[in-house]
């Protein structure tokens, strides 16, 4: 089984493919990112579902690459007798869901092998196929699969094989074509125009871009990933590709990441409008005024991709799991969770988009005027917290800071922008919620916040303090607790969440790093004017990154391997914001639109 950073991702804006460094595409759900997976090797084995296309008997590539600035993905390999390219990529989507790979010969003479096991339902289910004119068609209840090349296939062993000879110069295409089964199959689009539109629209994307700087290109990298994880016909943003990718290989801890985390969501809406993509700001601005519609009490930490509430949570046990990492997970159980940091990201993210897109009409005010109302009632209770612990409820100190958070954006809605509500009243709320933290969330003699009220342990998400702007980023708390989380939250310099074994998170075993977590810390120490260490963090951190710059949840700084789902949104919004931070030379604040440039 490949490591977690073998993968590399392709898709369409509404679904995505995870292709193995050996040419195999392990990871692929049909038509959205979380449908049913008709390849799930990933979670398994082959049995479950894979599409291998490349040399006889290579292994690993020869190298790899996107594209220039797209998500059309292109890997190489040399063997004894020639050199062949093979190009992956899925087409924005029109109308069906398509995925095309196309072999280039590039030297000499290459033997090639192709094989094709489609499992519908996460492997559990073997459609029936049959031959046509340009391929096969494969038909498996509601799901249907036309695969189309020039190449001959032929079943054996329940797979579509075929093996063929690529000679300098020549070109070879294979279309795969989802649809619904109950529908007239759609016409098979061609490989080489489908190629020119992908990246056509790739590159038009990136050149509205404003990174640059000496980390433009890591930039823009982790902004086409996050592009990659957006549901185009919602706006939507999901956490990840995938799902029970283990934070412990053999361990429990093991989600589904295919749903839209506010949290999630609003942070990555930073990155993006930092970058100055307001399109995707103002689509999802409409998102999540959708999903949230309805009783302030019902307020969700997810949702799915068009909004639904209901993520029942469920195993799949006829799949092995990652590396034997069981269960295997579908849906998300902590979507039930109480977690009040959440209205303070969702208003502190509107209040973003409304500074940010002052020449759009914004109707979302009487939204968090209801969400504000509901929050002044419910924010001394206690609840999950930002990690959605399966513990019992505390009173988690950055839940608190965001209710602080959510209340200071609204006093700043009316005072700045003439919005009406009760400031006064709120003013006072927001003092009182300060001073709660500061006399419950400090321990005087950690000289350091800590996670929960009248605990010691320690949380990475005490850095985000000053980025919030409960505290200035030089206060001696917020020095003092950047200083023990240093001490006593690293592994290799490198931040834990939170010690599984001191927290009482309701679950066995250990995770590795969190490399969110890691960018906030170069934040802090950029905040606290400790730039040449923040910086030096920071470009180890670019180092974990895999070979086309892909980053996963977590880092095992022992094993030195990424852990969790992947591609991460968490990890690589994170590494944009600081990213330019660091060019621009100091933090910014989590609802103010970071300059892309350097400050003068």
């Amino acid at each position: 089984m490949r490591k977690i950073e073998d993968y590399a991702i392709i898709g369409d804006l509404h679904t995505a493919a995870l292709v193995g460094a050996d040419g195999s595409i392990d990871w692929l759900c049909l038509p959205h990112f979380d449908s049913p997976a008709c390849f799930a090797a990933l979670l398994d084995s082959p049995e479950a579902g894979r599409w291998l296309l490349a040399p006889v008997n290579a292994g690993a590539c020869t190298s790899r690459r996107y594209r220039h600035d797209t998500l059309v993905l292109e890997t190489e390999w040399e063997t004894g007798t020639g050199r062949v390219f093979v190009t992956d990529f899925m087409p924005p989507r029109d109308e069906a869901a398509n995925l095309v790979r196309i072999v280039e010969g590039l030297e000499g003479t290459v033997q090639l092998h192709s094989e094709l096991a489609l499992r519908f339902d996460y492997g559990h289910v073997v459609p029936w196929v049959r031959r046509t004119k340009t391929g096969i068609h494969a038909v498996a209840g509601p799901d249907s699969v036309h695969v189309a090349s020039p190449v001959p296939m032929h079943g054996e062993h329940r797979r579509t094989v075929s093996e063929f000879t690529v000679h300098a110069g020549d070109t070879v295409p294979f279309v795969l074509t989802w649809a619904p089964s109950y529908r007239q199959r759609s016409r098979t689009i061609g490989a080489d125009a489908a190629l020119s539109q992908t990246v056509a629209y790739w590159e038009e994307w990136s050149a509205r871009s404003g990174a640059d700087g000496p980390y433009r290109d890591a930039i823009q990298r982790s902004l086409i990933t996050l592009k990659a994880l957006t549901f185009a016909p919602t706006g939507g943003i999901v956490a990840a590709a995938t799902t029970s990718l283990p934070e412990q290989p053999g361990g429990p801890r093991n989600w589904d990441y295919r749903y839209c985390w506010l949290r999630d969501a609003t942070l990555t809406l930073q990155s993006l409008i930092t970058a100055g993509y307001t399109d995707e700001a103002k689509a999802w601005r409409q998102w999540l005024l959708r999903a949230v519609a309805g009783d302030p009490a019902d307020l969700q930490i997810m949702y799915s991709l068009d909004g639904r509430r209901r993520l029942p949570e469920s195993e799949l046990p006829w799949l092995a799991g990652y590396e034997k990492s069981s269960p295997v997970r579908t849906g998300n159980a902590a979507a039930d969770q109480l977690q009040l940091d959440v209205w303070g990201e969702v208003i502190d993210g509107l209040s973003l988009t409304r500074n940010a897109l002052l020449h759009v009409p914004d109707d979302s005010w009487d939204i968090q005027t209801a969400l504000m109302e509901h929050l002044e009632g419910v924010w001394q209770q206690p609840d999950n917290g930002l990690w959605e612990v399966r513990g019992p409820r505390r009173h988690f100190t950055h839940s608190k800071v965001m209710a602080w958070v959510a209340v200071d954006r609204m006093v700043k809605g009316v005072r700045q922008f003439h919005l009406p509500g009760p400031a006064d009243r709120w003013e006072d709320l927001r003092d009182a919620i300060h001073k709660d933290v500061m006399e419950h969330g400090f321990n005087a003699e950690l000289n350091s916040f800590v996670q929960s009220y009248g605990g010691t342990e320690l949380d990475a998400s005490l850095l985000l303090i000053p980025r919030v702007g409960f505290l200035p980023a030089d206060h001696p708390a917020v020095v003092g607790t950047i200083e023990a989380i240093q001490r006593d939250l690293t592994q290799d310099g490198f931040v834990l969440r939170y010690r599984p074994e001191e927290s009482d998170d309701g679950l066995p075993g250990n995770e590795g790093v969190f490399l969110a977590c890691s960018f906030w810390l170069v934040d802090a120490l950029l905040g606290a004017g400790r730039r040449t260490e923040a910086t030096e963090l920071f470009e180890r951190l670019l180092a974990l990154r895999n070979d086309v710059g892909l980053l996963s949840e977590e880092w095992d700084a022992r094993a030195g391997r990424q852990l969790g789902n992947t591609p991460q949104a968490f990890s690589h919004f994170a590494m944009v914001t600081t990213a330019f931070q660091l060019h621009r030379g100091q933090p910014g604040q989590s609802d103010e639109q970071i300059p892309a440039g350097r400050a003068s």
